[in-house]
């Protein structure tokens, strides 16, 4: 088969397995088996007259042959992807599509905000990637999605940063810790206090070691989780102290559940931003909503305690 009969269905399969080197983790994501997939690439491999996977034990890798594949196959579901913008944007922001990746400390806040965007849009099809760090950052290499929603932007990589809403990082604990109603807290006190920390990479876990390194402080981590709600109930039930945003405290805050810790020099004071690839066209979609974020700072107000 001439490789001019290759199906773009053909490329999408190839483009999904080659982003996440499984066939398995490739067919969930296009909702196909794995054996249907593996027919796919054997075919447009025919076609093309060479491997374009090699598998070695339980792992497989692109060949030279794939790899060259891999980037013609980029290069034109990323020109029928602009030309699919190009023709929304004839057509104003009635149709069109807008792909979001955000870390999911977010949720306490987007959800709602992408509500009332679709409900202004309905024409526009949008979709949600909710992650950790890690997760963006391989989104964001391969240029998956139109936005990205990040604490803390890549320092080494070639993006557009817009902030748009403050990030406050404060450092909580049950209300019956011994320094819940002290104030103006050194930060060497908290030198012998058990963290309750996010995973390794996580940007609040990066910002909090850098604030207390800048002070002689190293923690003494209790554990590690990758999961807000799980930090919260584990310091709420008195196993810990944490550092997390005050974006997510507004309910345990509000009940009593927690209580923020007067340390000075906190709260430490970041942004959310939005990110995009440099050189990037943006959608109208993708515009609309970057206005839509702006013009919503003030829900994201962060609930701080009063201080005397």
């Amino acid at each position: 088969m001439p490789i001019h009969h290759a199906t773009l269905h053909q490329l999408k399969i190839f483009d999904a397995v080659a982003r996440h080197m499984s066939f398995a983790r490739a067919a969930e994501e296009l909702h196909l088996t794995p054996p249907a997939l593996s027919i796919q690439v054997k075919q447009l491999a025919e076609a093309i007259g060479q491997p374009l996977f090699e598998q070695i034990g339980k792992k497989i890798s692109l060949t030279p042959f794939g790899v060259a594949s891999w980037a013609t196959c980029r290069d034109v579901l990323g020109r029928l992807e602009q030309l699919s913008h190009e023709l929304a944007a004839l057509q104003g922001l009635e149709k069109g599509s807008l792909k979001l990746a955000t870390l999911a400390t977010a949720k306490y806040f987007l959800p709602r905000l992408l509500g009332d965007f679709c409900k202004t849009h309905p024409g526009i099809d949008t979709t949600l990637f909710m992650g950790n760090r890690k997760d963006l950052l391989e989104r964001l290499t391969q240029n998956q999605d139109d936005l990205y929603i990040l604490g803390q932007p890549p320092e080494h990589m070639n993006v557009v940063m817009d902030a748009f809403a403050d990030n406050l990082l404060v450092v909580v604990a049950s209300p019956t810790h011994p320094l819940a109603q002290e104030k103006d807290i050194d930060p060497t006190r908290l030198q012998n206090e058990s963290f309750i920390l996010r995973e390794p990479g996580s940007g609040t876990r990066l910002a909090a070691e850098n604030f207390f390194e800048q002070h002689g402080v190293t923690l003494k981590v209790r554990m590690e989780l990758g999961s807000n709600e799980a930090v919260k109930q584990l310091v709420a039930g008195g196993l810990g102290v944490a550092v997390l945003s005050a974006t997510t405290l507004r309910s345990e805050l509000a009940n009593g559940e927690l209580s923020i810790l007067d340390v000075r020099g906190l709260p430490l004071e970041r942004k959310w931003h939005l990110v995009y690839p440099a050189g990037k066209q943006l959608t109208p979609a993708a515009k609309a909503f970057i206005a839509l974020m702006h013009s919503a700072v003030k829900p994201l107000d962060q609930p701080l305690p009063v201080k005397d």
